[in-house]
């Protein structure tokens, strides 16, 4: 049997942990599976291979990743395991010890993904008696130089295209550096040249991902803000979101090029991790709250609809109760929508594990239950602002029968009552009025106008 009709016969599963960046580079691996020949399955249906894209931002993410993988080789238990990620770079031996994995790829193997895996699952099949897990990584985050491009959408309406890998920062609390290695990207001609096929495809809307995205330029001399403006140029894509960008990083032209330009959407995502500044030098952040506020009030003037999420970390070391109190009165005091709140992790080998305050899990715990009613709150009232306003809306691909659903400009969740013909809104831009909440709260009904 030759080697295309041998991949012919065979099924995948695909399985990805964390975050968007992820998403997008598991989505490419299996649309080139599939170009090759394999099928995709899910559900109870058998696979011959079985792919794990982990995360390894805490530990609760690493058992995540490992409860996973375990189940997936119950379920399978003669398909060929591979597991790439941050979990997978950082800890492959830990990993490779898992009954079952046969091969363990780091992140600089990701640029040569099908190769690796193609490499070592074709003699697999030809042998089964193979059993010797093959581990694929490199020791030190310099090392980390290989570029995977990537831009997708897997079964999803949006695109995710990746425009920046890696990170220089070093923050105390954090293990990306050493996993994902130094800030690198690939050309603004190549990521325009990856958008206008999005296009090419019918598709509307693109997520830009990076670990650091506005530290975009390192490798070749340019800047987030000239891609920014080359990607807007780039006919048929009426959308575009930034998916997260440090403060210190966030240009004032960058704001108001956002508010004026064509197809970059009132939306933004900025890691604050704490809103005291005591602690957010002993995470060695390179901001302060003075900074950050001065950012959202510039978003907020000329985009007053904007959406604009922020990511909170507490119970980090050092952080005293007086600490996580000027934490929580400064984000009541921020116009934001809504907080992505995570409780603080140990991390092997980072710097914050010599800041000697411990914050107990009792007490993190609580402060988590804070933010997260604070952030209900600022959610809630940013979508009651908005009932009977009208807007546009993407809609995106809903079960037969089952409600639609899709995110208007500025990142409102609207909800269509459930209808036969909903299908074929599938990916449309269409004009809505919005209505009042939906039953679970999760989304503002809307009517077609």
């Amino acid at each position: 049997m030759s080697f295309s009709s041998l991949l012919a016969t065979k099924t995948a599963k695909y399985h990805t942990l964390g975050c968007k960046l992820n998403f997008s580079e598991t989505a490419t691996f299996s649309r080139r599976l599939e170009e090759l020949g394999v099928r995709t399955v899910t559900g109870n249906e058998p696979a011959d291979l079985c792919f794990v894209n982990t995360c390894s931002v805490t530990e609760v993410a690493n058992q995540k990743g490992r409860q996973l993988i375990k189940r997936l080789i119950r379920e399978n238990p003669d398909a060929f395991v591979v597991v790439t990620g941050c979990y997978a770079q950082l800890s492959p031996e830990e990993v490779a010890s898992i009954d079952g994995v046969d091969l363990v790829l780091g992140s600089d193997e990701k640029a040569r993904l099908v190769e690796h895996v193609l490499q070592a699952w074709m003699p697999r099949l030809e042998q089964p008696e193979l059993k010797a897990t093959e581990i694929h990584t490199v020791d030190k985050a310099r090392d980390i130089q290989s570029f995977a491009p990537s831009c997708s959408r897997g079964n999803r309406t949006r695109y995710f295209l990746k425009v920046q890998d890696g990170c220089n920062y070093f923050c105390t609390y954090c293990t990306i550096p050493f996993a994902r290695g130094l800030s690198r990207n690939p050309s603004i001609e190549s990521l325009v040249a990856q958008a206008q096929s999005v296009a090419a495809e019918g598709g509307k809307e693109i997520v830009l991902t990076g670990v650091n995205i506005g530290d975009f330029g390192r490798t070749t001399g340019e800047s987030f803000l000239e891609l920014v403006k080359a990607l807007n140029r780039v006919e048929g894509i009426q959308r575009y979101r930034i998916s997260s960008l440090e403060p210190d990083l966030i240009d004032d032209e960058l704001i108001t090029f956002c508010a004026s330009s064509r197809a970059f959407m009132p939306h933004f995502h900025i890691p604050l991790q704490s809103g005291s500044d005591t602690v957010l030098q002993l995470m060695h952040r390179r901001y302060d709250t003075e900074l950050f506020k001065d950012k959202i009030k510039l978003i907020k003037t000329v985009m007053p609809d904007a959406f604009i999420g922020v990511d909170v970390m507490v119970g980090t070391r050092g952080e005293r109760p007086e600490h996580f109190q000027e934490c929580y009165d400064f984000l009541a005091s921020l116009d934001v929508t809504q907080l992505h709140v995570f409780p603080y992790s140990e991390r092997p080998g980072t710097a914050a594990l010599k800041i000697p305050y411990i914050v107990s899990p009792a007490e993190k715990k609580e402060r988590t239950r804070r933010l997260i009613a604070l952030s209900d709150e600022k959610t809630h009232q940013f979508y009651a602002r908005h009932i009977g306003a009208e807007r546009t809306v993407l809609f995106e691909k809903a079960p037969d029968g089952k409600a639609m659903h899709g995110f208007t400009d500025n990142y409102l969740r609207v909800e269509l009552p459930a209808a036969a013909s909903n299908h074929l809104l599938d990916n449309q831009m269409r004009q809505v009025r919005l209505l009042d909440f939906n039953t679970d709260k999760s989304a503002l009904m809307a009517e077609l106008l």
